[in-house]
């Protein structure tokens, strides 16, 4: 960037040229910002909402937290995994060193902000955070590589704390340094082969985290035919983040283009529960496309989703990743759809009841109560929400006074068969009522 001049046409008769030559230097000495920057702080209008999602509780990974007190027992154990890495290694520890100094800018370019760290500490923490994580993901696949005194493994809890400190925006190594450090001759597979199954014929650090994040993160069925797709895409994938959304939605050119309403009547749509009273049938979805949720022919179709403890983590983090890195707000306007259609545990209780959600937190209350505060700083943009047209459609059902009337009829009526037999009986009685007056009447007149 060429500098600016900023000297001052007449110093002496400026009484501002002190602060304007200040100024005007800080504005030459700005960085222009890269179209590689993929890895964010968290805004601070999400993480008022919740500090725990976004902030890392075990290992930190990359620049942003290091140095932080609270990881320094665990940046023994990711030395630990290094020597380990190393020892049997074809190439030497200068190798991988070069390998990362060769790609320094590169990898700087991923962060949006700027990276105090100087050049010797930022490849010693991109090296010790990225073999970890290679380590880390292979010794999860391949469980009889881990011995005894494994620090990680060997502790339960402290599985469950690394695997969602791998998801945060904050805690993110661009993915292209973990390709480069992998070397598939270098890791034994297993026989037979777990890596037989789909068209993946050699282990691959995207295999390895494919399986890693079904396993741990997507709590769906298994997306062999997603992983499939972003391997065959031109899709670059830019971190651990960035595939777990391409897992959950596809590539950006292979996701359906969102229906364009200009001006949409309605961006919310009635709860579970006032659907279910206006006669919507539920059903789960045939596809594990979270995206794919569509209402046809009075029947409401919605992709199972397992809750857990973690699962509020994850779904934040994406939110923050699609804000910051102006991406398409597909899991942004999935959130908020879901957002309408709990209120409260009642509606909850429907979504249980129709298999279209498996709460593991155990609470309808609590599960309810989370998924209304997933949305708040949530912004929508009317013309374009995936669900503008959903959202009417429901509506505009719901507010028929005849789907109300037959809703009603049916389940207060005919909601069991004792019931439905009553009735029946009740209306028959009624009808040969009438037909004895109009007889006994026919029969005096």
């Amino acid at each position: 960037m060429e500098g600016i001049n900023y000297r001052a046409a007449n110093d002496i008769e400026n009484p501002y040229s002190e602060l304007e030559t200040s100024i005007l230097e800080e504005l030459d000495s700005l960085s222009s910002l890269s179209p590689s920057r993929c890895i964010y702080r968290v805004p601070d209008a999400l993480r008022r909402v919740r500090e725990k999602a976004y902030t890392p509780r075990v290992v930190s990974i990359g620049p942003l937290h290091h140095g932080n007190e609270a990881f320094k027992a665990m940046e023994e154990h990711k030395k630990r995994y290094l020597k380990h890495f190393i020892g049997r290694r074809n190439l030497s520890l200068k190798d991988y060193i070069r390998k990362i100094k060769d790609q320094e800018t590169k990898l700087r370019s991923c962060y949006a902000e700027t990276v105090d760290f100087k050049s010797d500490e930022f490849v010693r923490i991109i090296l010790v955070d990225a073999i970890f994580i290679i380590e880390f993901l292979y010794r999860s696949w391949y469980p009889n590589l881990v011995d005894e005194n494994d620090c990680i493994f060997g502790k339960a809890r402290l599985i469950q704390g690394v695997w969602p400190d791998l998801l945060m925006l904050e805690n993110q190594l661009p993915f292209f340094i973990l390709e480069d450090l992998f070397d598939p001759r270098d890791f034994p597979v297993p026989s037979p082969s777990k890596v037989s199954t789909g068209n993946i014929d050699r282990l691959s650090i995207i295999f390895l985290s494919h399986w890693f994040l079904n396993e741990y993160a997507i709590q769906m069925e298994e997306r062999e035919d997603q992983l499939k797709k972003i391997c065959s895409s031109k899709v670059q994938v830019q971190h651990f983040l960035d595939l777990l959304r391409a897992l959950y939605i596809g590539p950006a050119e292979l996701v359906l283009k969102r229906q364009q309403v200009e001006k949409p009547k309605t961006v919310t749509a009635p709860n579970i529960t006032e659907l279910h009273r206006a006669g919507i049938k539920f059903k789960e979805g045939s596809t594990t496309d979270l995206l794919d949720i569509h209402f046809i022919g009075g029947i409401l179709e919605i992709p199972k989703l397992k809750v857990w403890d973690d699962t509020e983590i994850i779904f934040r983090n994406l939110v923050a990743f699609e804000l910051c890195n102006d991406l398409e707000y597909y899991i942004s306007d999935y959130v908020s759809i879901i957002d309408s259609f709990v209120n409260t545990s009642e509606d909850v209780e429907l979504l249980v009841k129709y298999g279209l959600v498996e709460n593991m937190l155990g609470d309808n209350s609590q599960l309810s109560t989370m998924i209304n505060s997933l949305a708040a700083g949530v912004e929508l943009i009317p013309s374009e929400f995936y669900y503008a047209s959903l959202c009417e459609d429901l509506s505009k059902y719901c507010s028929s006074k005849w789907h109300r009337s037959r809703a009603n009829l049916k389940q207060n009526y005919f909601n069991t068969p004792w019931r439905t037999t009553s009735v029946i009986a009740a209306a028959v009685l009624l009808i040969l009522t009438f037909i004895q007056t109009v007889c006994s009447a026919l029969s005096i007149a």
